[in-house]
């Protein structure tokens, strides 16, 4: 059966021309049922100006669009009627199996925790991001839903990090690290160090703390992060990447010699671009809520956003949520 999306056609900085292109490459490459939410006679006028394929697909009117700038808790009350509220309502009533949007990351947060709801025993929903290393892809979370962090939380993510990777990306025992200034278990924030005591005593495979430097070696296949810490890493680690390539690109166009050599090592520089290109992933999952709920990066391409639909995809092939609700079914009370 085909798998239900419902798209936040307006979400993002270049909405809705590149989300409908990507949400177009998406339909043909998944063979997803997209529901469009947004200005019809705006998404319609897209598609029909720019030919793009989705000429028969089923659009939901709405009558605002959330900014970058709009107050987290806007989707609830004074912007509902927009597309992404009224794509968190449409999942929320089984309209959908799964949202996808590039909008506002604290309104996407506020629409998934309050309105999607979490998963029973889940204290806190996390943004977990695929991330690349120099060994395999990494999970990384949180990426900004809380911005400070109790250390059972801390421990949570770990546990839902460690099934994400187990069943999305297939690996067996994934290991679990905790973000830290050292390796020592006595470095860190009072809840950094206490979040060690409790996650050693997991039945995740925890490995300790892990540095800033040794992330991008691929030491962990899950980094555990309060949300302030991990949105810093999240946003360095893509600055980096976008100052070595640009640097090596420089360095060869610098004069003839250079880009004759350039010819000699373009298919392994090639390589390593698409190794660390963020747009491979496309954006964020939210872990710890009842349905599946992707974050697309803000500036997403149709590249990119047909990469955010992937996540939605696998995480519907693999019943993700099924597994964490049968793991979290152990703890018996919510915040």
């Amino acid at each position: 059966m085909s798998k239900r999306i419902i798209i936040d056609a307006m979400g993002g900085d270049n909405a809705p021309l590149e989300i409908l292109k990507g949400t177009a490459l998406a339909k043909e490459e998944y063979g997803i049922t997209p529901i469009l939410v947004g200005n019809e006679e705006e998404i319609k006028k897209c598609i029909k100006d720019n030919n793009i394929a989705l000429e028969n697909v089923n659009t939901v009117n709405s009558n605002s669009v959330i900014t970058m700038h709009d107050d987290a808790k806007s989707v609830l009350k004074e912007k509902a009627d927009s597309s992404m509220g009224i794509g968190f309502k449409l999942l929320n009533e089984g309209e959908g199996d799964a949202f996808v949007s590039a909008g506002n990351t604290g309104c996407v947060t506020v629409g998934a925790t309050l309105i999607t709801k979490r998963i029973k025993g889940v204290k806190r929903p996390a943004i977990a991001s695929v991330m690349p290393s120099a060994k395999k892809p990494f999970l990384l979370m949180d990426c900004g839903a809380n911005a400070e962090c109790r250390p059972e939380f801390l421990y949570q993510f770990g546990e839902m990090g460690s099934l994400y990777m187990q069943k999305i990306m297939k690996v067996e025992n994934p290991k679990v690290a905790l973000a830290n200034n050292g390796e020592e278990s006595t470095k860190g924030t009072p809840a950094v160090k206490e979040a060690y005591e409790l996650m050693e005593k997991a039945p995740y495979n925890f490995v300790g703390n892990i540095e800033g430097r040794q992330i991008p070696f691929g030491d962990a296949d899950v980094v555990v992060a309060d949300g302030f810490t991990g949105n810093l890493i999240l946003k360095t680690y893509e600055g980096v990447a976008k100052v070595l390539m640009n640097g090596i690109k420089d360095a060869f166009m610098k004069n003839v010699f250079s880009k004759i050599s350039y010819l000699g090592v373009k298919s392994g520089i090639d390589d390593m671009k698409k190794q660390f290109d963020y747009k491979e992933y496309g954006g964020a999952v939210m872990l710890g809520v009842k349905k599946p709920v992707v974050k697309a990066h803000g500036s997403a391409d149709a590249r990119t956003f047909k990469n955010a639909i992937k996540q939605a995809v696998w995480f519907l092939d693999n019943d993700l949520i099924k597994s964490i609700e049968k793991e979290f079914s152990k703890n018996t009370h919510e915040e």
